[in-house]
């Protein structure tokens, strides 16, 4: 199985990615709206197919990319039934089975932190993914969004704690940059529910906690209610070009597009003088500064356009990007694979002197 685990800072939140080798069908699990880029770049490289875009819960501390994910990839959005959410196509209960391919995760009720939680269980039972019920030796919140200490304690003590020892726990959180447990572990060390704690142990201490509300309760909540799509879908995307972002958080474009559009941007040549008049050639019309000199030449390149940087195979004109971000431009991107794929697809404007 194609598994990745993806981190958001902001919120200390794990999203994680998984997918069937053989049919390239993938399901992902709590998405974060600020990182929808980021996530698509990682499934576009994977050439997965997204079947289910799965939220353990109703988030009170991030808004879900569930929205998103179903506009980029047809992706079915997934959530518990109890939790009340539009926008879903499947409103899940106890025992519902999602099969991606030649793999499956069954989705297990584990209601307590807020009464729609789930635990997301594999096919062989030694994966599960807790969201914020059980947390690396922690457990989530219990004193809002309709929680239940007692609850929580039967969720995480009959169903979680029923599976193998060797079960791998994948949270929804962790604070302390720690990514995984087994249920050994936290059966033996969680200092909440593991050892010999009783149930009066476990709501005492969950009880006296004295938390302050997450920072993005407010904006989080009524989005998530809507499965994350925004009150106003214009907000959503850039508005000059069809920008991709890798991966590795290079904002990219398609040559073609640029050969389309020459007069709606500014084309920065970055690599040397004798590169750009060389055998390859160069873009018509396009601004040659050195990749070594862009820093400080920086207000040479006009700002009242869109910039596309190139060089000879787009790695130095990924780098120019970065720069132009830096430095405060938001309407940048990369000609994926440099004039040398230009040329490849024949596309006009190129000069050989």
């Amino acid at each position: 199985m194609i598994f990745r685990q993806l981190f958001d800072s902001k919120s200390s939140t794990y999203t994680y990615l998984l997918g069937c080798e053989t049919s390239r069908e993938a399901i992902i699990i709590d998405t974060v709206f600020e990182q929808h880029a980021r996530d698509s770049a990682l499934i576009n490289e994977l050439g997965l197919k997204v079947k289910y875009c799965l939220d353990t819960h109703v988030h009170a501390d991030h808004v879900t990319g569930a929205w998103l994910m179903k506009q980029a990839f047809g992706a079915q959005i997934a959530i518990s039934a109890t939790a009340g959410v539009a926008q879903v196509d499947l409103e899940l209960s106890d025992g519902d089975v999602l099969a991606f391919g030649d793999s499956s995760i069954t989705a297990w009720a584990t209601p307590g932190h807020t009464d729609g939680c789930m635990t997301f269980v594999t096919n062989n039972r030694l994966t599960a993914f807790t969201g914020d019920c059980l947390l690396i030796r922690a457990a989530g919140r219990t004193d809002f969004q309709a929680g239940d200490v007692n609850t929580m304690w039967h969720s995480i003590k009959d169903k979680i704690f029923s599976l193998p020892d060797d079960c791998l726990i994948y949270p929804g959180h962790d604070y302390m940059g720690r990514t995984v447990s087994t249920v050994q572990e936290e059966k033996k060390h969680n200092p909440r529910i593991g050892g010999e704690a009783r149930e009066e142990d476990f709501a005492g201490y969950m009880e006296n906690m004295n938390l302050p509300h997450p920072a993005q309760l407010e904006i989080a909540l009524p989005a998530n209610m809507r499965s994350g799509k925004p009150e106003n879908e214009d907000d959503v995307g850039t508005d000059w070009g069809p920008v991709n972002l890798t991966f590795a958080g290079i904002p990219e474009i398609e040559p073609d597009w640029v050969a389309r559009n020459r007069d709606a941007v500014t084309i920065v040549d970055v690599r040397s003088n004798a590169e750009f008049n060389g055998d390859l050639g160069h873009l018509e019309g396009s601004l040659l500064i050195p990749l070594s000199e862009l820093r400080e030449r920086i207000d040479e390149v006009p700002d009242n356009k869109p910039v596309v940087a190139i060089c000879q195979s787009g790695k130095r004109s990924a780098m120019a990007t970065q720069i132009l971000k830096s430095a405060g431009r938001a309407a940048v991107a990369n000609i994926p694979g440099g004039i040398i794929h230009w040329s490849r697809l024949a596309l006009p404007g190129i000069i050989n002197e």
